[in-house]
This record gives structure tokens, sequence and C-alpha cells, in this order.
């Protein structure tokens, strides 16, 4: 009994995990195209979806806290920090736009690449930040008007409503930002290309006002508030640099929407690379340039948290700017929220559409062809979290999952650009020329160079010359990875050591270093894929090692108690797909798995038959790509 309970209980759990490790077939170009959305956005409707998205509360809002509490003048090198590392990332989304451009964006990237369970992962995070980034810019639009009004609104809240008086919750129930949320998911019921049209409006307007915010502020510009008399350029030093480039990351999360658009544009292994190099550069600089004013106009302390540009217009006595500038606000709050809650449904309804959440979130309406289900769940949700909870602690919740997404992207560039390519093998034999269908004959596959040791890095075969092709790239990016983390982790936790020269903190700093460039090295030696790529990032594997690196760097100063938050959060992601998702996914259904397809990684020939034909393994559906027993023998 005990040797049939073990066979049982491994059964069981070796199924879980060929489960949760399945990856995402990628589809050809043409079934890619298809979809039940509306494939009606242009390269300018989504570069102005990108910055709209990104340039909202992170600079009207989020610049006046970050300079006063973190990092003083600083704040241009942590913008410059957070928007070097979201460029990074922001390669490898383009990359993956164009390889599939279907909505979803990191969950589905990483379904391809990884596997079902971390895909489901990213997927239930990026629900949270989207949630979360909606809910925070909604609070932040309310407190922005609550502000211009003199607190009327707080005022009046408080005295016929009462205080929250938890640690997690706002002051007080903001229905204003929950009516606000409600009132933009109507908007984007109407279809996405009405609610493009106004989310251009309001980014051009927006943008005009930086613009003028720029050149007023360097007009009134001071050198002295970056200077000792004025509490120094750095009152916080290098930590608050760094701790406010971790906050500052919320700023730029909006170019996901970017990614998040492939299935509704027209062109979008156009569209989606352009639009993110461009979205990505105007708004970094335009977040420079901004905060650089603003700290140069009045000293860092004296700044507003809450409504910032206005009340040092004030101060100025400028009030013709301070409305100019409450305008711009308005809008470009009013454009990160419809980013979030235009990027949120379209998560969900991959994710629904993939079988691993409930179903019923997958519905499209025929007419306006938009998700409206889950996009009034998704206002619902954001409306609630917006009543309740706190704008600052919302904002340091997002970002976890943020920066998990985009190392696991960014992992997953290397680990799908050294993928072989399998294609089928054309021979003029009657015998294959017949087999037109799986189920009439035998076809032959073959698999591509790409994941094998170039010829002049022959000297690692004994490291990884028996591994299927691919394998040896996929363990040395979780090697990589793995050890990143506790390079960051030491140098976070050991700084101190490390700067003093303690030999055991140099020497383990050493042995960290020397895994991570063992590891490149063999990701280098090995072929790559580039075939069919309309953009690729640059310098693989090392921009997105780069960009892993910095990610983890930033969830590492990231503090205990969101990390708390977000296990919380995870804990209730995992009961729903090992409840429901893991069960209900469309892969149970689906013809193989890529490991399958690879075989043996030797032979590099496949075949495709029936089941019971001579030669092929069994499958769970009537026809697959199977493998040639006899030549795996071979």
């Amino acid at each position: 009994m005990p040797g049939t309970r073990h066979k049982i209980l491994g059964h069981v759990f070796s199924g879980f995990c060929t489960k949760m490790n399945r990856t995402k077939q990628l589809s050809s170009a043409d079934e890619n195209m298809e979809t039940p959305l509306k494939r009606c956005l242009n390269t300018f409707d989504i570069t102005l979806l990108g910055i709209g998205h990104m340039v909202g509360a992170g600079i009207y809002v989020l610049t006046g806290t970050v300079a006063r509490d973190l990092a003083g003048p600083g704040i241009v090198l942590s913008f410059l920090l957070a928007g070097m590392t979201s460029m990074l990332a922001a390669l490898c989304y383009a990359e993956f736009g164009t390889r599939v451009p279907k909505a979803g964006s990191a969950y589905v990237y990483t379904y391809v690449s990884v596997g079902e369970f971390w895909a489901f992962v990213i997927g239930w995070n990026i629900l949270l930040e989207h949630m979360i980034g909606a809910a925070s810019v909604a609070r932040a639009w309310s407190g922005y008007i609550d502000s211009i009004l003199g607190g009327v609104i707080s005022n009046y809240t408080v005295e016929y409503v009462g205080e929250l008086h938890e640690q997690l919750l706002g002051r007080y129930p903001d229905f204003l930002a929950f009516a606000v949320c409600l009132s933009y998911t109507c908007v984007l019921a109407l279809g996405v290309k009405g609610s493009a049209m106004v989310n251009s409006i309001l980014t051009l307007v927006n943008l005009a006002v930086m613009a003028l915010v720029v050149i007023v502020g360097f007009y009134y510009a001071d050198l002295d508030n970056w200077t000792l008399e004025g509490g120094g350029f750095l009152p916080y030093g290098l930590p608050g640099v760094v701790a406010g480039a971790a906050t500052c990351f919320y700023a730029f999360v909006g170019f996901d929407s970017i990614a998040t658009s492939g299935e509704e544009a027209r062109d979008p292994a156009f569209s989606i690379p352009i639009a993110t190099i461009i979205s990505m550069t105007l708004v970094c600089f335009g977040y420079i340039l901004v905060s650089g004013a603003l700290t140069l106009m009045v000293p860092y302390w004296a700044i507003s948290p809450t409504a910032a540009l206005p009340e040092v217009f004030t101060t100025l006595q400028l009030p013709w700017a301070k409305y100019a500038v409450t305008v711009g606000a308005l809008c470009g709050m009013t454009t990160t929220l419809l980013g979030s809650l235009f990027a949120l449904p379209r998560c969900m309804y991959a994710m629904a559409a993939d079988g691993l959440i409930f179903s019923f979130l997958g519905k499209v309406n025929k007419t306006t062809q938009v998700p409206l289900i889950n996009l009034a769940v998704s206002g619902l949700s954001s409306a609630l979290i917006a009543l309740f909870f706190d704008l600052e602690k919302l904002v340091e919740f997002m970002s976890i999952g943020t920066l998990l997404a985009y190392t696991i992207v960014s992992a997953s560039v290397i680990i799908l650009r050294y993928r072989p390519e399998i294609t089928p093998l054309l021979r003029e034999d009657s015998s294959l020329s017949e087999a037109a269908t799986p189920t009439s004959g035998v076809i032959e596959f073959g698999v591509g160079p790409a994941g094998r040791l170039k010829p002049n890095y022959a000297w690692l075969e004994p490291v990884c010359g028996k591994c299927e092709p691919g394998a040896a790239v996929s363990a040395s990016v979780f090697l990589f990875s793995c050890f990143g983390t506790g390079l960051c982790l030491h140098l976070h936790w050991g700084s101190e050591d490390a700067r003093n020269g303690t030999w055991w903190s140099v020497l383990l700093t050493a042995f960290f270093i020397a895994v991570l460039c063992a590891c490149l090295v063999i990701i280098h030696a090995h072929e790559q894929n580039k075939n069919g790529l309309g953009f690729a990032v640059p310098l693989v594997p090392t921009i997105p090692a780069i960009s892993i690196l910095s990610n983890i760097q930033l969830m590492v100063h990231l503090n205990t108690l969101t990390w708390m938050r977000f296990m919380i959060w995870m804990a209730f992601g995992l009961l729903v797909y090992f409840l429901y998702g893991i069960h209900h996914s469309k892969e149970n259904d689906s013809a193989t798995s890529y490991s399958v397809l690879l075989g043996s990684g030797s032979g590099g020939k496949m075949r495709w038959g029936s089941i019971g034909a001579p030669g092929t393994r069994r499958a769970s559906s009537d026809t697959r790509p199977i493998i040639d027993e006899e030549e795996v023998a071979q």
C-alpha cells in the first residue's frame, strides 16, 4: 500500500508540474491577427495612449512627494534611473509585441516563453497593478480638486461621514474618486476608437502644459536651491535617489498599455515598437525637465506633496500659470486613469480566454467589440479601492507586481530568442507530399540551429553539450536571476561591509559577479533565432540581463510591509490557479507542448501522425506533432 500511495502521489505531482510548465504555442502570423476585438488603432493612437498612461499623477502628484520626502533635487536622477530601467524593459516588451500581437502583454509573453504557472503569477499581478493604478490616480484626481478648492470636499466628508482610522486606509472615504472611476469606465465602454480619440486630445493638452511648466520654471530658476544653502542637491544621499527611483517607477508603468493594445492595433509589428520607443523617450525627458524646474523654483522642503506645481506658481504670484497647470493636471490624470482602465480588462480578457480565470470574463460585446463584463468588474473594483485606500500605500504596493513583470519579460526575451525554430522538412517523397493533413500520413519536422552551441564555443560541450536546444540558456537565465537576487540582497543589507572592504563581503560579491558573468557567457555561446522579428532588442543577452538586475535591485529597496501585502495577494491568486485555472486551462486540450516537440534534442526530427500509427507516441487528442521513436532510438 505505501508503495502504491507513493506512485499515485508521484503521478499526481508529476502531472501538476507538467501542467504548470506547459507553454502557449505561437500561432502563424495570420492566426495571431485574428481577434474578436476591433483592430482600429494606428501608431499615433498607440503612442499617445502610452504617453497619456504615463504622464499623469506621476508628474503632478508623485513629483512633489518624492522631491520633498525621498530624494530632494536628486529626484532628477531618480527619474533618470527609473526611466533608463523602464526603457530596458520597454525594449523587451516591444520585441514581444512584434512576436505576439495579443492583449495581455507580459502575461501572454510569459505564457509563450516560460510556462503557465509563471504566466498566471504575472497576469494576476498585472490585474493588481492596473486596479491599483486606476484607483490611485482617481484618488490623486480627487485630492487635486480638493486642494484647489481649499479642502472643501475632504472637510465636508469628514464632518458628515467621519474618518477611517486603519493604517492602510485613507483618512476618509473618497466618494469623488469612486465616481470618477465609474465615469471613465463608461467612456471606455463606448468603444476603443472613441476612447482613443478622447485620450489623444487630453494627452496633447497635457504635453503643452508640461512644455509651459518647463519654460516658466527655468525662467524663474534659482540655482541656490540646488546648493548647500538650499539643502544641497542630494540631501538624502544616494540611498534617497535609489529609493526615489523605486517609487518613480510608478510614473513609467503605463508603457505596457502599448503592448496590451497589440490585439487592437492595425499593424502591431510596426506600431508597438515605434510607439514604445517614442513614448518612453518623450516621457523620460519630460519628467526630468519638469522635476528639475520644480526643484529649481523653490527649495525641496517647501514643495507641497499633493499639488506641487500649482502651489509653486502661487508662491511665485503667477495665477495664470497655476490655472494652466490645473488644466494639464486634470487632463494628465484623466488619461492615466483611462490607460489603466483600458489595460486592465484586456489582461483579464486574455487570462479568461485561456481558461485561467472565470470564462465569463472573456466574453466580448459584438456591437462595441469591447469585453464589457470584465470592464464593469474592473471599473467597480478600482472604484472600491479608490473609495477606501490611501494613495501612498497603493503606489508602494503596485511597484512589486510591476517590477516582477518587467523582470520575467526581460528573462523571457532571452529564453525565446534562443529557442530553436521548428519547421517542416520538405522532401520529394510521394508518401510525404500526400500528407496534406495531420491524419493522412507523416510529416517530418526539423529543429533550427538556435539554442545550440556556436562552433567557436565547442569547449563548453562538457558543460551544456548534452542539453536539449535552448535548455542550457533557460537554466542559465534561471541561475542569473537567482544569483542576481542574491547579489542585490547582499549589497542592500551588507553595503557597509562592502564599502569598508571586509574580506568576506568582497569575496561574496566577487563570487556572485563571477557566476553572473559565467551565465552570460553560456547564453552568448549559443545560436540565436531572429527569424520573423519586426523589432529585435539589441545586444541580447546583455540588455535584458541588465534589465533583470535593475528591476531586482529596485524590488529589494521596497519595504517589508509592502512585501507582506504582496504575499497575501499572491496567496489568493494561487488559490484561484490551483482550484480553477490549472483544470480549466485551454492548454489541457491543446495539441502539444514545446518540450514534446523538441523530443530528444539530438535527432532534430519530428513526425506528425494519428493516434495508433506505427512508430508514434499516443496523444491525448486526435492529432498532434509526435516524436518518431525509431529516430530517437537511432
